[in-house]
Parts: C-alpha cells; sequence; structure tokens
C-alpha cells in the first residue's frame, strides 16, 4: 500500500502539472492524453533528477511519510515538485509536437 501511494502522489501530482500547463499556454499544449501521460512521467522522474542535480526534492516515500505523519509541508513540497516536474515534460512534448505540426 505504502509503495503505491508513494508513485501515485507524484504521479497524480504531475499529470495535474502537465495539464495546467497545457491549459495555460496553446504552444504548450499537447492534447489531453499527452500532457496527462508525460506530466504522470515528470513527476514521477522529477526527484529523481532533481536529486541528481544536488535539489533536495521529497520523493514518493517522502510523500507516504508525510501523509501517515500528518505532515503538511512535505506533502505539499512532494506535490509541488511532482506537478512541476510534470509541467516541465509535458510542456516539452507540447513543444515538439507543435513543432512538428507546422
Amino acid at each position: 500500500m505504502e509503495m503505491i501511494l508513494g508513485l501515485l502522489i507524484p504521479a497524480l501530482s504531475g499529470a495535474a502539472g502537465g495539464n495546467i500547463t497545457g491549459k495555460i499556454s496553446e504552444t504548450l499544449n499537447g492534447g489531453g492524453m499527452l500532457n496527462t501521460v508525460l506530466g504522470a512521467v515528470g513527476g514521477l522522474g522529477a526527484g529523481t533528477i532533481l536529486g541528481q542535480l544536488g535539489i533536495d526534492a521529497p520523493s514518493g516515500e517522502a510523500a507516504v511519510e508525510a501523509a501517515s505523519n500528518f505532515d503538511v509541508t512535505s506533502l505539499l513540497g512532494a506535490v509541488a515538485g511532482g506537478a512541476a516536474g510534470g509541467g516541465v515534460l509535458g510542456s516539452i512534448g507540447g513543444i515538439i509536437k507543435s513543432a512538428l505540426n507546422k
């Protein structure tokens, strides 16, 4: 259960971030399905990539621990990190799709 929750929190927040960036800008919009899938992948990978860059980003495990201990600030940090990663990867996908359609 905890492992599934550790994957769901960044994936869902990443999917939301991908869709939000698609709604904000038409050039970043890759379509609903592409925004959601790339956003979820970006949300899952954001903690790993940021950790390798030396930025201490909360991972899915940290989000599970924060949820079980009712630590709101850590949970919001994990959700924000996932949403940011999902927004970035969703935007990249939208830019590539827009370039291919021209």
